[in-house]
């Protein structure tokens, strides 16, 4: 090969004209308007860059059943996915054949014009397909330096006399053995290295974003220099599937390379797990040589061992007969990392490690929230407040308390308390709780809490960011009631106080708290011990 392949369907697709870019902000500013989310926004990106070539836009219905019956775009060509544009918003609705809509980001960014060739609902989203003209990529404020685009990747080999290439499409960070296998891989190609890591995503919703990109920062200074390229691609996450490894494929050849590392992305009835599981017959494609139509090589990614005695790592159908191998699942290795236990030399490179440790730092060193629910009168803003300053006598991080009457008076002032006020007020603790946390504070609330559903989204954006300790404080009504020193039960059952929980409103009992605590016969001091206690025993403390 004396060239770089040339792009998928022979042109590399730009919708993005430079020229006319000020004339379609203009018009957009007369046009209605559809906010994307982060993925969405990935998919455009990748439409917009040509990372998609030779698609100029978003699917019709027509268009997508044909991928998804047959396999194929309208002049033939193989294509393994529909790539759409759904949305639930109002104005989606609205849209008809013909019209013009502009995209922008969650800021109000002008991206690119929409001229809508199709509108269809499926279930309670909307989709749009028709051609896309382009005003600007995604802004991105992080590792600026780190993203091109496809023509700025194949210009960067075409100077730097490459010809070709071979990419490592990464969605986690890598060790020794990917490591190993990726140089041998270009070596025996002949071939030089794209590091492609995918980072397709909301950064203010990835913890794990950062700590990735840096360990491959650190993890780059091993390669030559001369021969290794890395490089962000900003691919959205797909269900791993022997289709969006196809499209893994044509993206690759877009961006220059004729060969792709195939491993972890293929999962069928959970058997397939590396790139070697993709040739057996009862796999539901033929990836290896529909991956040929699409002109790029699949290199299987193979179980990879260590071998002690030889000190390196090796696919385990060419490892020595009686050889000790080791190996460490990535169930394991997580757990290591959780708990701060050592990972093994031959696992990992300390770099790598320690820009992983840096992000996800061991429990003891991790933000968290304890999250006391119960009925008012309960023993909850007391136990919080004497939670709080125990851990801030045992120092070390600092502590916030988000104590329901607190929280009412600073930040949801305007709220009263109907259900759907206490559920803002509620999520609004579990934003502030989840930002705490992510920085590695400790948060310390005390709400009611009364809705299942809401302290199950709290929940999980809280533990999206660290720790969340649920501690339901289930001290009885009738307790609650006999130590009412504003009167609000005796009011609530005259019928002066609307919707009052635990009266005229419904407590829905948590389902598994971390902590169930009964505060009747229970001083404070012992009840506070119990949560120590529990803090202690999930790591969180030492």
């Amino acid at each position: 090969m004396n060239q770089l392949i040339a792009p998928y369907g022979g042109t590399l697709v730009n919708l993005i004209d430079p020229a006319g870019s000020e004339a379609l902000k203009r018009e957009a500013l007369g046009l209605p308007s559809l906010d994307l989310d982060w993925r969405q926004q990935c998919e455009l990106e990748m439409l917009m860059s040509g990372a998609y070539s030779p698609l100029a836009g978003f699917m019709t219905r027509a268009q997508c059943v044909q991928v998804a019956t047959g396999m194929k775009l309208d002049d033939g060509t193989f294509w393994p996915l529909p790539v759409t544009l759904g949305s639930r918003q109002k104005i989606a609705a609205e849209l008809k054949p013909g019209d013009r809509v502009a995209l922008r980001d969650g800021e109000g960014f002008m991206l690119a014009v929409l001229t809508v060739s199709d509108a269809w609902q499926d279930g309670d989203s909307w989709h749009l397909g028709g051609r896309v003209e382009g005003a600007s990529l995604p802004p991105h404020p992080d590792f600026a330096s780190l993203r091109a685009t496809p023509a700025e990747l194949r210009a960067l080999f075409a100077r730097r006399g490459w010809r070709r290439v071979i990419a490592w499409q990464a969605h986690h960070p890598m060790h020794r053995a990917q490591f190993e296998f990726c140089l041998k891989s270009a070596i025996e190609n002949e071939a030089n290295l794209l590091l492609h890591p995918q980072v397709g995503g909301d950064i203010t919703d990835a913890p794990g974003y950062f700590g990735l990109v840096r360990s491959f920062l650190a993890i780059r200074e091993r390669f030559p220099a001369a021969t290794t390229q890395l490089s962000l691609l900003p691919a959205p996450p797909r269900e791993a599937s022997a289709c969006a490894l196809l499209l893994r494929a044509i993206v690759a050849r877009n961006y220059g390379c004729s060969l792709l590392i195939a491993g972890g992305e293929h999962q069928a009835g959970g058997s397939c797990r590396r790139g070697e599981d993709l040739a057996p017959p009862h796999a539901d494609l033929p990836v290896a040589e529909l991956a040929g139509k699409i002109g790029v090589r699949l290199i299987a990614y193979p179980r990879m061992v260590y071998v002690e005695d030889r000190a390196e790592h090796l696919p385990e159908s060419e490892a020595p007969a009686n050889a000790r191998l080791l190996t460490l699942s990535g169930e394991e290795f997580q757990r290591r990392m959780r708990a701060g236990l050592k990972i093994p030399d031959w696992f990992s490179f300390p770099e790598v490690l320690a820009e992983l440790h840096r992000q996800s730092p061991p429990r003891e060193r991790q933000g968290f929230t304890v999250f006391f629910t119960g009925l008012s009168g309960s023993g909850k803003s007391t136990l919080a407040r004497a939670l709080t300053a125990r851990l801030m006598e045992m120092g070390g991080r600092s502590v916030t308390l988000l104590d329901g009457d607190i929280v009412r008076r600073h930040l949801s002032s305007e709220l009263g308390f109907s259900k759907a006020h206490r559920d803002i007020n509620v999520r609004r603790i579990g934003f502030v709780a989840a930002e705490i946390t992510k920085n590695r504070g400790i948060a310390i609330c005390a709400p009611i809490a009364p809705y299942r559903q809401t302290r199950r989204d709290v929940r999980a954006m809280i533990e999206a960011a660290g720790g969340f300790i649920e501690i339901h404080v289930s001290t009885p009504i009738e307790t609650c009631e006999s130590r009412d020193r504003k009167g609000l039960y005796a009011k609530a059952r005259a019928g002066l106080i609307p919707e009052f929980t635990g009266v005229s409103d419904p407590y829905e009992v948590p389902e598994k708290p971390e902590l169930a605590i009964d505060t009747t016969h229970l001083g404070i001091d012992e009840a506070v011990q119990q949560v120590l206690l529990k803090l202690e025993h999930e790591g969180y403390l030492r």
